[in-house]
């Protein structure tokens, strides 16, 4: 069982930046895929970030690659979105996940099983 708490969430102006940060508890931080989810509303669940467990390759969508970073410090069992250039199109709740399934292809997925219970990032224009 693994649970994951978001925070870091809150209002920031386009072109600025925020930092999210998603704290695990349970055992085997480093087994888990870990990732990013956002939901706008109205619209559909997307895929935002993905990391593998050691934290060697990291997945991203073009909609936020060169403007987002995935990280993750495995000895603290925490996992990072640094989010730069902020879009109001980024505004959205923001979803910490988990999985033991390779993170290349979560932009497939909906099935990932473990879900933080979001933090709402809004952007102003």
């Amino acid at each position: 069982q693994v649970q994951l708490v978001e925070s870091g969430g809150g209002l920031a102006q386009a072109g600025g930046s925020l930092r999210l940060s998603c704290a695990a508890s349970g055992r085997s931080f480093s087994s888990y895929a870990m990732g990013w989810f956002r939901q706008a509303p109205g619209k559909a669940r997307e895929f935002v970030a993905s990391i593998t467990g050691s934290g060697d390759m990291t997945f991203l969508p073009d909609s936020v690659k060169g403007r987002f970073t995935i990280s993750r410090d495995n000895a603290k069992n925490t996992l990072y979105l640094q989010m730069n250039t902020l879009k109001p199109e980024d505004t959205a709740i923001y979803y910490c996940v988990a999985d033991v399934r390779p993170p290349r292809g979560w932009m497939y997925l909906r099935d990932l099983r473990y879900w933080g219970q979001g933090t709402q990032v809004t952007v102003s224009e």
